[in-house]
């Protein structure tokens, strides 16, 4: 694992929809992507993540895939995707693809052939319940959109359980002909020259077959991990991932630090990384019948605990995925920081404290300019999440009214992240002559590339610098971690040492000043990276959102 290529990379994520237009049909397409391979490779970044661009009808925007080898005219074609993996190569960017192994589109040609009866080849590809006595579903299981995760189907005379959409049924992985299908799908890319993949709620994949009830109606409580998981990925491991050297990044939505390993120790020969989602609870309210809609202010040292308990039960027993932003997360300066008055010194503060930990760091695109979420009227958001959650948790359940929800929807919608990209301040920000399939965040004349690229405070130079010290560095990826004034409800700050090297990472997470505490104050050394031009040595009180690393 210490050769791994992926240890000192650093990742960019790659919504195509909102990246950049090159036909001027107002969505984002492959050669957009092409497009931008020099301003990716000026940025400093060694790897794509881009989400899906197979065949959908995008009821979930590319996360419902109907054809696993085909790519949606929507973005291009096949060829121009095969293009784009050979010039990224060339930038030496490698390219890692996006693939969902839980659930299909209800369009993909297995569904459509396995929902006729109950006895063709593709009858056992999804998870078929018969209906109760009363008619009603299987169990109460949730979907993660709001409601059932059962949908009858005429044509079966059954149920088919669906984790997300109705439109997303649930692959059943307990059909060997189900995975190798997913494995051969995988063989094909890595023919083109994939070097790695991410997977979507891979920790989905095994059920409990005996089905039982939650212990809350609708909610998902029993739907991860099932007892099979390990198996089925150790196959994947061995049938693709290892003997094609192909990286792997898991969304693995209830894994722990504590039990984290188990997915990720490279003994095991799973997965390389996953993605934990325990970080991003920090400013919801635990056991509130509303669910991930339900928030209070971020808790710092809950924060702090949750990222460093990761950094030390994985120390020596598997690596980190290091992310605050992606396609299903707001922009992290809008949820946690101050986007108007302090939006540079936030975005940096942030990017220092991630970037600073042990593990593969993530960055996704519009986070290294310091994009921030919009604030739209309901009717103006597209997600079929937030819509479901909509309908579930307001009309239905009356549990949120119209108002709470929305105030929700601004800090933490998915669809915060998925406004299309801001290049410059030209009509549409750059990113399409065409009206775009979403719209633009109304702050784009201010904040875009162009601007903070001749900024005197650019968020992308300070990214750029950042991921310099992760290449240089070999302290960020090998050195141990501490971390110091755990209860410290306004500053994060951890030491990390390697090789008789000492630095520490101070962050002042507060609108005010704050004191630096006596273990730091007065420190000497060099400063690796700050975000107040003005800090010479390690002394006196830290400015709001300040953040830098000093090597003392």
């Amino acid at each position: 694992m210490s050769q791994a290529w992926w240890k000192k990379a650093v990742f960019y994520q790659i919504y195509p929809k909102s990246f950049n237009d090159t036909n001027n049909d107002g969505i984002g397409d492959l050669n957009g992507i092409r497009e931008k391979l020099p301003y990716l490779k000026e940025l400093g970044i060694d790897a794509l993540w881009i989400s899906p661009v197979y065949l959908s009808p995008q009821v979930d925007n590319g996360y419902d895939i109907a054809d696993y080898r085909q790519i949606d005219p929507m973005f291009g074609t096949n060829q121009e995707m095969y293009d784009l993996i050979e010039e990224a190569h060339e930038q030496k960017i490698k390219i890692v693809m996006d693939f969902v192994a839980n659930h299909t589109s209800d369009e993909c040609l297995w569904f459509k052939e396995s929902r006729k009866s109950k006895d063709n080849f593709f009858s056992d590809f999804y998870i078929w319940k018969d209906a109760k006595a009363d008619g009603s579903a299987p169990n109460n299981w949730g979907s993660s959109f709001g409601g059932s995760a059962w949908s009858w189907d005429d044509s079966r005379q059954q149920y088919y359980l669906h984790y997300y959409a109705k439109e997303q049924p649930d692959l059943n992985w307990e059909n060997p002909m189900v995975r190798e299908y997913i494995y051969d799908m995988m063989r094909f890319w890595k023919s083109k020259g994939v070097d790695g993949w991410r997977m979507d709620v891979v920790t989905s994949i095994s059920k409990d077959l005996a089905f039982p009830d939650n212990p809350r109606a609708f909610t998902t409580e029993n739907q991860q991990n099932g007892p099979r998981m390990h198996e089925f990925i150790h196959e994947m491991n061995q049938e693709v991932l290892k003997p094609f050297e192909m990286m792997s990044v898991g969304e693995s939505p209830a894994a722990k630090s504590n039990d984290a390993y188990l997915l990720v120790d490279p003994k095991r020969e799973e997965l390389d990384m996953i993605f934990t989602f325990e970080h991003m609870h920090v400013d919801r309210k635990k056991g509130d019948v509303n669910g991930r809609w339900a928030l209070k202010k971020m808790d710092l040292p809950q924060l702090k605990s949750i990222l460093a308990s990761w950094q030390i039960e994985l120390r020596d027993k598997g690596w980190n995925a290091l992310y605050f932003e992606n396609h299903d997360r707001a922009r992290v300066i809008s949820r946690w920081g101050n986007d108007q008055e302090f939006r540079y010194q936030t975005a940096t503060a942030f990017a220092t404290v991630l970037h600073g930990l042990q593990g593969t760091p993530f960055v996704f695109q519009g986070e290294e300019i310091g994009m921030t979420n919009p604030k739209f009227e309901l009717e103006e958001y597209e997600d079929i999440e937030l819509r479901g959650n909509y309908q579930f948790y307001v009309e239905q359940q009356k549990t949120m009214n119209r108002e709470a929800f929305l105030a929700a929807i601004h800090k933490i919608s998915r669809d915060n992240a998925r406004t299309p990209m801001q290049w410059d301040a030209s009509e549409n920000a750059g990113f399409s002559q065409a009206d775009p399939w979403f719209k633009l965040n109304p702050n784009y004349p201010e904040i875009n590339v162009e601007n903070d690229r001749k900024s005197e405070q650019s968020v992308f130079k300070y990214y750029q610098a950042l991921i310099e010290l992760r290449h240089n560095e070999a302290i960020l990826t090998e050195g141990s971690f501490e971390l110091l004034y755990p209860e410290d409800e306004a500053l994060f700050i951890y030491k990390r040492q390697y090789a008789g090297k000492t630095w520490y990472v101070v962050a002042n997470f507060s609108e005010t000043k704050q004191e630096i505490p006596s273990e730091v104050n007065g420190l000497t050394g060099k400063i690796m990276i700050k975000n107040d031009l003005q800090r010479a040595e390690l002394s006196n009180s830290l400015a709001p959102y300040e953040a830098f690393i000093i090597e003392v």
